[in-house]
């Protein structure tokens, strides 16, 4: 149970990180998250990866939202980008969780 629990925790501190991420990007740009300029340039790589690490569930998400409206995708597709999202925010919780650990280490954390 306590492995589920963690799952659990990591996919919420996933959605938490990706939420935050996206929504402050569109706080300071003025446009929605998407895979798109000013947010994913190829002049600006390592930009594009930090945006795209933090905020990419949001983006995938407004994107398969977007193209479902028009047409451009299936359901079936849509529930794929759904999926992937969800299997994302947990990767990214995981992640950020194992940086928090690490930074807590590296900070000598009085035990």
């Amino acid at each position: 149970m306590a492995q589920v629990e963690l799952l659990v925790f990591a996919f919420v501190v996933g959605l938490t990180v990706c939420g935050l991420t996206g929504s402050t990007m569109e706080l300071i740009s003025g446009r929605r998250v998407a895979f798109a300029e000013p947010y994913v340039s190829p002049a600006h790589v390592l930009r594009s990866l930090a945006a795209t690490a933090g905020a990419g569930p949001f983006m995938l998400v407004n994107e398969a939202l977007d193209a479902r409206r028009e047409g451009r995708i299936s359901t079936v597709a849509l529930l794929s980008c759904g999926c992937t999202a969800i299997a994302w925010s947990l990767a990214l919780g995981i992640v950020v969780l194992a940086i928090a650990s690490w930074a807590v280490r590296l900070l000598g954390s009085p035990a």
